[in-house]
């Protein structure tokens, strides 16, 4: 099929050369001639494992091809996939959408013929049906020209793998030929047996928004109980164990640590938030608004883990952070909680000097007063402390003896609870892990 995708970013260049991969003609748009060029080049612009190898297959079988043009887009392909971000607004928590209404303005003028417009965009529920009249009244097709919502449910790290092997495709319509349509479009992946839902445009534009307050407020809630471990002596990854053995609430997003971050959660639990008090149903989610402040506490705890380990030493003391990014695999450090901790403890007089196998480079840019080593090795060189951020695997396995060579103190802040802390116990090491507390080499014996 003739498809268009509408925004090279982290999403839309996945898609783009995702939905080549499977055999359809794309032509993906977007107003930044130089990212277009790049991605023309078979450069992508961010750190994604594996999309480098379909890009470059994508482009060698020419059915990819890249523009600035809306009537290009309007007058070649049938269906046109919408993949601009939504970021929050910096007046408050709502979703800014002026990329997406940009988007459709620019689209729906050239539209002359009968074509599908398919939204993946996280937005506000209420946002598709608005958009719907705009694109019936605007465009020459007029009611010709129908929208969809396909959400998307791409995790950082593994996006090549959710849209070709998705959990679930959710397309919400007004008209079932639309998600007829859609069923071809997505006919390579649903050969795979991946479950396909259809529902209205609402139901569509909540299954996103809900699921990422779900998972938010899955995520606070160990966190919390972590604050209550630390409290009383008890083991937070010991009690996620014993309750995620119940099937009804199982064990992943139970891990303990330093919170969760990006360009997603965050923005998407705020932003729902504001809908509801725009829809009168502020009550029904005020409590994300305690999910929100759990997880900026656990950014807050692990800095002072790092100061109770310094003693009164934190002015000028060398502070190795390992990790930027706000989760592995990933080089993407919006919200990152290890930018946050490295901040502050920069902010309380420390000497920062911060390791990240593929994020520095955006990370120097939004937090240029603290140091960015070339290499782990170098970051760990006489560091007074090491705060374990984010849990690249090559973090993970460090050699506690080694390590131990290199630094001037043996104390390490484990925030992601991803160290073997038995093997660094035995190294002569102190470890404080978020929800299990500070343990002694003496203590462990």
């Amino acid at each position: 099929m003739r498809l268009s995708v509408i925004g090279t970013g982290y999403l839309g260049a996945t898609h783009a050369a995702c939905m080549a991969d499977l055999g359809h003609d794309v032509l993906a748009l977007d107003t930044d001639p130089q990212k277009l060029q790049m991605l023309a080049d078979g450069q992508v612009p961010f750190h994604e494992p594996g999309l480098t190898d379909v890009l470059h297959r994508a482009l060698a079988s020419g059915r990819l091809r890249f523009t600035t043009s809306f009537a290009e887009v309007a007058e070649w392909a049938d269906v046109h996939f919408l993949c601009v971000g939504t970021p929050q607004r910096d007046s408050s928590g709502a979703a800014d959408l002026s990329q997406v209404n940009g988007a459709i303005a620019s689209l729906a003028e050239h539209l002359t013929r009968p074509s599908l417009v398919v939204g993946k965009s996280t937005v506000p529920v209420g946002t598709a049906a608005r958009l719907t009249a705009e694109i019936a009244d605007t465009s020459p097709a007029g009611d010709q020209a129908h929208l969809a919502w396909n959400p998307e449910f791409l995790r950082e790290g593994h996006a090549v793998a959710d849209t070709v092997r998705p959990d679930r495709l959710v397309v919400g319509v007004s008209h079932p030929a639309d998600a007829e349509i859609l069923h071809e479009v997505y006919a390579p992946v649903l050969d795979h047996g991946v479950p396909w839902l259809v529902t209205d445009l609402a139901t569509a534009e909540l299954v996103k928004t809900a699921s990422n307050a779900f998972l938010a407020t899955k995520i606070s809630f160990i966190n919390a109980m972590a604050e209550l471990c630390e409290a009383t002596g008890a083991d937070v990854t010991a009690l996620a164990d014993a309750m995620g053995l119940d099937e009804r609430i199982g064990r992943r997003f139970l891990g303990a640590g330093l919170g969760f971050g990006g360009g997603c959660l965050p923005k998407d639990i705020r932003a729902f938030q504001a809908r509801a008090q725009e829809l009168g149903m502020g009550q029904s989610l005020e409590f994300l608004g305690a999910v929100d402040q759990i997880n900026a506490r656990c950014r807050t705890r692990a800095a002072e883990a790092a100061v109770n380990l310094l003693g009164e030493n934190i002015a000028n003391a060398r502070v190795c952070i390992l990790g930027a990014a706000f989760k592995p695999n990933s080089d993407d450090v919006r919200d990152s909680p290890a930018l946050d901790v490295a901040r502050d403890l920069h902010e309380r007089g420390a000497s920062v000097v911060i390791y990240d196998p593929h994020a520095m480079a955006n990370a120097a840019e939004l937090l240029p007063q603290v140091t960015f080593a070339d290499s782990a090795t170098a970051a760990l060189t006489d560091a007074q402390v090491v705060l374990l951020l984010t849990e690249w695997q090559e973090f993970c396995i460090l050699d506690p003896h080694e390590v131990g060579e290199l630094v001037k103190a043996r104390k390490v802040v484990d925030a992601r609870n991803a160290l073997p802390t038995q093997q660094w116990l035995d190294a002569g090491w102190i470890v404080h892990a978020l929800g299990r507390g500070t343990l002694s080499p003496s203590a462990a014996q």
